[in-house]
């Protein structure tokens, strides 16, 4: 009798041995039982970096010790995850005399109990003794981290014609390249739907995790000299990117669990009842309560002229100074409708460019004097970092000529050498 029934090319095999003593020796391993068929299979995918599987089955025990057989080949198992559970374990009183056994906390004895498990050398296998008072069908659970069961996530937005609110799906993808087949399994995500479907090898699978309606869409529109597209032939010029924001929770008909990591494909309707492809984004991580912003492309109706009006150094001692320095953006609003546009500085690159590089980060304030930003529009988003959210009167009807809207910042670079 063959120790092991080896396994089939991609599939696990789980069989039960039954081992007969005399005289506390093995004479071997005399009764293979059929391969017993997965009862439940759970697919757990919150984890990017492995996937939890959890598979239930029915092994025949007879009284004594039981060798049962977990076997696999050409499948990514961590081998130091796999574990094995007794399903409702059967228990009576405790006797006197009985042999050691294990006692639960009620005071019952465990009829069924491992005693040893073991790593065949050289094979992927685990061998688990398991000792039973008499003879049961007895319902196992194996877990184990499955490597190549692979899960991403995308997205499809469909906004409104007026861009107030939008739809956004959120489907799970699920390629099984483990070399296994798992047939009919649930399938969990760690969040949103739970899903029954059939895990073929080498398939793909779609499913719609979530459809979250009538979300608020924040539109906005950002000049950013440093990170914006140039303008071919105008050197004092930026293209400004717009972007939908949405905000990811309750008061925003989302914020049921943090959004992963994925593309979105987005898409406008129109008004014959049809949606227009808008365009597409990586969507970020976003937890509960933040904000995912998803590029739509650039606004060519809005002009923005940056040019550096004032730029001087004001020696303080040595070879210490102050940067003193005036910005000056002219803003053209060609669109139909108003909005408000927003300007961004980085003020480590600006000081980059005006004082040299330096292994530190800018010390910058705004003057009082020669600023046009009221201060409730100024936002210093972070140490480095100055938006200025400049409101945009919408151009007049048949214009060919729109009135600029000039805007201008005095900065203070503190402490420069």
């Amino acid at each position: 009798m063959k120790v092991r029934e080896l396994a089939r090319r991609g599939t696990l095999w789980l069989g039960a041995v039954v081992l007969l003593a005399a005289g506390g020796e093995a004479l071997g391993r005399i009764k293979l039982t059929t391969l017993p068929v997965r009862q439940r299979v759970e697919i757990q995918l919150d984890n990017p970096n492995a996937t939890l599987v959890e598979e239930e089955r029915i092994v025949t025990l007879l009284a004594g010790t039981n060798t049962i057989d977990f076997s696999w080949s050409n499948t990514a198992i961590d081998k130091g995850t796999i574990q094995f559970r007794i399903v409702d374990m059967p228990t009576r009183a405790k006797k006197a005399g009985d042999p050691k056994m294990i006692v639960r906390p009620d005071g019952k004895v465990e009829l069924i109990q491992v005693i040893n498990a073991s790593y065949p050398p050289g094979e992927n296998a685990l061998v688990w003794e398991v000792y039973a008072e008499r003879p049961f069908a007895a319902k196992v659970r194996i877990s184990y981290l499955l490597a190549n069961l692979r899960r991403s996530f995308n997205y499809r937005a469909i906004a409104e014609h007026d861009e107030s609110t939008l739809v956004l799906r959120n489907y799970i993808r699920l390629d099984n390249l483990s070399g296994e087949e798992f047939g009919s399994s649930g399938v969990w995500a760690g969040f949103g739907k739970y899903f029954q479907r059939e895990i073929g090898l080498n398939e793909a699978k779609q499913m719609l995790a979530w459809k979250f309606t009538k979300v608020p869409i924040k539109k906005t529109f950002t000049f950013d000299w440093w990170k914006g597209s140039p303008v071919p032939d105008q050197p004092y010029q930026r293209y400004v990117s717009m972007r939908y924001v949405l905000e990811n929770d309750s008061a925003h008909n989302m914020g049921l669990f943090p959004l992963q990591f994925g593309k979105v494909r987005i898409f406008q309707k129109d008004t014959h009842g049809g949606e227009a492809f808008t365009g597409e984004d990586w969507g970020k991580f976003t937890p509960i309560d933040d904000e995912m912003k998803l590029y739509l492309g650039l606004a060519r109706d809005i002009v923005v002229k940056r040019k550096i009006l004032v730029n001087r150094r004001q020696p303080v001692h040595g070879n210490l100074y102050h940067q003193d320095v005036t910005l000056q953006y002219t803003i053209e609003n060609f669109k139909t409708d108003g909005c408000v546009l927003d300007i961004v500085e980085d003020m480590n690159s600006l000081r980059n460019e005006l004082c040299g590089h330096k292994g530190h980060d800018a010390q910058w304030e705004i003057a009082r004097d020669g600023t046009t930003v009221p201060e409730r529009a100024r936002e210093r988003k972070d140490s480095k970092t100055l938006i200025l959210h400049v409101p945009l009167e919408k151009a007049p009807e048949g214009a060919a000529k729109v009135e600029a809207v000039v805007v201008k910042v005095h900065l203070w670079l503190r402490n420069e050498w």
